[in-house]
C-alpha cells in the first residue's frame, strides 16, 4: 500500500491534520506526517531555513517512505502544498498521486499583507515580537479551527517558529516565478481542493493552477484558508476517490 505524505503549512505542525486523518480511518502505519524543522520541533545545525531547504529536508522525507512502500500519495496544506508541489515537479518517480490545499506557487499570485511585512527586515521581527501565542490562538480560532485544536497550534508558537517563518518567507518573495518553470513534471494525478473565502490565496490561483496542469479542481463554498479541518469530510471523501 502507498504511504500517504501529509505537509502542514505555516504557522501549523502536524497537528492540524489530526481531523481529517481521522476522517480518513488511517492506522498510523498509513501515512507519515512529519514536522517542518522549526515548527513544534528543533531546527537542525546548519538548515537555514530556505524554501530551497524545506524542499531539500521534504524530498528526503519522500524517498524514506518510497524505499519501504514505493511512491507515495502526497497531500500539502499552505506552505506544505507549496513545497509539495516542489518537490513532486523534481522527484515525480517518488510521488503516485498529489492534493494541495489553500496554496500553490504561481506567477500571479501577490504575497498577501502579513507575508510582506514578515519579508521586510526590522518590520518583521517587530511584528513577531508583537504577536503573542493568546493572538494565534483567538486568530486561527475565528477562521474556523476547533477550539482545542487552535490552542495546541499556539502552544508552538515560539522564537524557534518565528524565525524559521521570517527566514522561509524572505527567501521566497518569488517563489511563484522561481518554481513554475517545472510544473509540467508533474505526475498526472493530482487533485486540488480549495476554500473560496480563503483570504490569503484567491481562489482564481487554483483555477489558474488547474487550468496549466489539468489537475481536479474541488471548490468549497463558505470556508477558508483551513478548510482541510473545516471540511475533513469532504477532504477524505475527495481523497479516497483519488486514490481509488
Amino acid at each position: 500500500m502507498s504511504q500517504i505524505m501529509f505537509l502542514h503549512g505555516v504557522p501549523d505542525t502536524p497537528a492540524m491534520w489530526g481531523p481529517v486523518i481521522e476522517a480518513l480511518g488511517l492506522a498510523d502505519k498509513d501515512y507519515r506526517a512529519p514536522a517542518m524543522p522549526g515548527f513544534g520541533c528543533p531546527v537542525p545545525a546548519g538548515f537555514d531555513c530556505t524554501k530551497e531547504a524545506y524542499v531539500d529536508w521534504y524530498i528526503r522525507e519522500i524517498e524514506a517512505a518510497a524505499a519501504e512502500h514505493g511512491p507515495v500519495d502526497m497531500v500539502g496544506h499552505d506552505w506544505g502544498a507549496i513545497i509539495t508541489i516542489r518537490a513532486a515537479s523534481l522527484r515525480p518517480d517518488l510521488v503516485r498521486t498529489w492534493t494541495v490545499a489553500n496554496a500553490l506557487p504561481h506567477p500571479d499570485y501577490q504575497w498577501h499583507t502579513m507575508a510582506r511585512r514578515w519579508q521586510t527586515p526590522i518590520i518583521g521581527e517587530l511584528v513577531m515580537a508583537l504577536a503573542p501565542a493568546a493572538a494565534l490562538k483567538k486568530g486561527l480560532a475565528d477562521q474556523g479551527l476547533p477550539t482545542d485544536l487552535a490552542a495546541e497550534e499556539a502552544a508552538h508558537w515560539n522564537g524557534t517558529m518565528k524565525g524559521a517563518i521570517l527566514k522561509l518567507y524572505r527567501s521566497a518573495k518569488t517563489a511563484g516565478t522561481d518554481w513554475y518553470d517545472e510544473i509540467d513534471k508533474l505526475p498526472e494525478r493530482g487533485l486540488i481542493f480549495w476554500g473560496v473565502d480563503d483570504p490569503y490565496v484567491p481562489v482564481e490561483i487554483a483555477e489558474k493552477f488547474a487550468a496549466d496542469t489539468s489537475a481536479a479542481l474541488s471548490k468549497q463554498t463558505q470556508t477558508g484558508h483551513w478548510s482541510i479541518v473545516e471540511r475533513a469530510p469532504e477532504l477524505a471523501e475527495a481523497l479516497k476517490a483519488h486514490w481509488a
